[in-house]
């Protein structure tokens, strides 16, 4: 089974981090900058709270504040899942599902090793298709009319 230690070790290091004091604007230019759909928002390298695009729109934008007066702490999350290098993609999965996140943070004790995203868990299920989907039955299913029969 894979687990949480596999997929970090196929991510490059993180180094989209930003302090919890910048500005929201600077949040935006750096998510710009990196390509990315999150930032890691860390003091004295200490783990804080993730600022994505999800934050901007519900924290900033429904609520009236301006990018350019607002700082990251002001609307980052802090409260997200926390998984271990050994729980399996499985177990993420469930915790994204029941959490209703879209990302998890990895902890080797207590350091904080980096972020599983959903969509780092669809790029492995993609990459190993094969062993998630069996294709027998997926032909079956392709296969079936709409009333559901399998021909």
């Amino acid at each position: 089974m894979r687990t949480v230690q596999d997929i970090l070790s196929v991510k490059p290091r993180p180094s989209n981090f930003i302090r919890s004091d910048a500005l929201v604007i600077d949040a935006l230019n750096m998510l710009n900058a990196v390509n990315l759909s999150y930032l890691i928002v860390m003091d004295d390298h200490t783990f804080k709270g993730i600022f994505s695009e999800h934050e901007y729109a519900r924290n900033l934008v429904l609520k009236g504040r301006s990018s350019s007066t607002t700082k990251v702490a002001d609307v980052m999350t802090s409260d997200l899942p926390k998984v271990s290098l050994n729980d399996t993609v499985e177990h993420c999965m469930n915790e994204m599902t029941t959490k209703r996140t879209r990302y998890l943070l990895a902890y080797n004790g207590s350091h904080f090793e980096g972020v599983i995203t959903i969509h780092d868990l669809l790029r492995l299920v993609i990459a190993s298709k094969e062993a998630v989907f069996d294709n027998e039955l997926t032909q079956k299913l392709i296969d079936s009319d709409e009333s559901g029969r399998i021909y």
